[in-house]
Order: structure tokens, then sequence, then C-alpha cells
């Protein structure tokens, strides 16, 4: 399998940056994690992302908050496909992230996921990598069936304890 890259523009990023590591490691997928900011480190950040498929990487998630400029300047040097995850701040709650990742130009695209999303930049890489992988494809089919067997088992208990019943 393919290495994902998760590279938050900033170490207070982190702690959305480590719902996608939980993640991919809950998968067994192997990722390596950077700090690289797209306006503090703007050249190393591109040279990251020119050799990134040379370097056996298969996806790239870009964590950052506020300007969030770092997933398009990752995607504008490099074809792997790029999972911006917006995060949320003080001031506009996560909205100038959002707006900042997902208004890419055409013909440089960026996935966008959910302010504070880690979870699912992860997911949608594994996906992405489970194309060609048939053992991956059969891990997200088990995890989504765990998922809804969890949801109904939480209806079934929620209902239980607070559905009014009249009699009649």
């Amino acid at each position: 399998m393919k290495t994902i890259a998760v590279i938050m523009g900033s170490d207070s990023d982190l702690a959305v940056a480590q719902k996608a590591m939980d993640t991919l490691r809950e998968f067994g997928a192997p990722y390596t994690v950077r700090v690289l900011s797209a306006h503090r480190t703007a050249d190393v950040a591109r040279t990251f992302a020119l050799s990134a498929r040379k370097n056996g990487f298969g996806a790239l998630i870009a964590v950052a908050g506020m300007a969030a400029h770092l997933a398009g300047a990752l995607a504008a040097n490099t074809t792997l496909p790029v999972v911006g995850v917006p995060v949320a701040s003080e001031g506009f709650g996560g909205l100038d992230a959002l707006l900042s990742t997902v208004q890419m130009p055409s013909g440089v695209p960026v996935a966008t996921v959910a302010v504070n999303g880690g979870r699912n930049a992860a997911l949608l890489c594994l996906q992405m990598l489970a194309i060609e992988d048939e053992t991956l494809t059969k891990e997200l089919d088990d995890a989504r069936t765990r998922m809804a067997r969890e949801a109904l088992e939480k209806d079934a208990l929620i209902s239980a304890r607070y559905s009014s019943h009249l009699e009649e």
C-alpha cells in the first residue's frame, strides 16, 4: 500500500491531524507526518509535493486553518490526490479555512472535507487507494457494516428509553 502524507500547516493543527493519523493506523496504512507551512516554509512544501510520487506517496492530506493555502500549494506541485482539511480557528470558526481550501482554480483540484474532518480525510484517501487493493476494500466495507450496526444499536437504546407509548 502506498504511504499517505499527513501535512499540517502548523503544530497547532495537530489535534485535527491526529484524527487522520488514528484512522490510518486503524486500517494499518503507512503514513508520514510533517509540519510544512504554505507561507513560512513554501520552498520545502513545494519540494515535498514535487517529489511525493517518486517517494512512494499515494495521496496527501493537508490540514490547515485560517488562510489555509497549504492544500492548494501542495496540489499546485503534484498530480497526486490532495485532500484538504480546514481547521476551525478563533474569529471565523473555520469558515475562512473552508473557503480557502475549497475554492481552487480549475485544473488544480483539492478534495475538501468538513471543518476539523481529519477522519474523513483519511477515509477518503483510503478509499482512493482501495481502488486497486481488494484487501483494503474489504476492510473499508467491514468498517461501514460495523458503523451501521453501531448506529442501529444506538437507535434501539435511545428509542426504547425516550419513546412515549400511548395505550389505547
